[in-house]
């Protein structure tokens, strides 16, 4: 082969081998889907609570919000008869930021607590198949 043939080649090569062809564009990455209406603030409100005399349970949960500040408490009545208090609240991008209060006086407790017994039963016994 004749080297200028061979270099034409190459210079051919190299302008079009590295560029789309005439009137091609690149496809294009599709536009990020919309889910539904647009974005609203948060606002809500709850409340709950459990007080049940039988088990000595008493706790719950109240909290607000409305847009970037959220402020609520939480309480749980304790072991030594004290409710534990927790009353917060986030401001934006702030950080939680908590108070911690005890109402109350702690009694103490009265003797060990009752050690656990095993709550299994033996299996029953097994199926006696005739034989000889």
């Amino acid at each position: 082969m004749d080297p200028k043939v061979f270099v034409l080649f190459a210079l051919v090569a190299t302008a079009f081998g590295d560029h789309p062809p005439a009137g091609y564009s690149l496809p294009q990455p599709a536009p990020s889907p919309s889910y539904g209406a647009p974005q609203v603030p948060a606002k809500y409100d709850f409340d709950w609570a459990v007080n049940d005399a039988a088990s000595n349970n008493d706790f719950g949960h109240q909290e607000s919000r409305d847009g970037d500040f959220t402020q609520g408490s939480y309480y749980v009545l304790l072991p030594d008869g004290r409710t534990q208090r927790v009353t917060y609240n986030v401001d934006g991008d702030s950080g939680f930021v908590a108070e911690v209060t005890y109402e109350g006086e702690a009694r103490p407790s009265y003797g060990p607590a009752p050690s656990p017994q095993p709550s299994y039963a033996p299996p029953p016994p097994s199926p006696a198949y005739g034989g000889n």
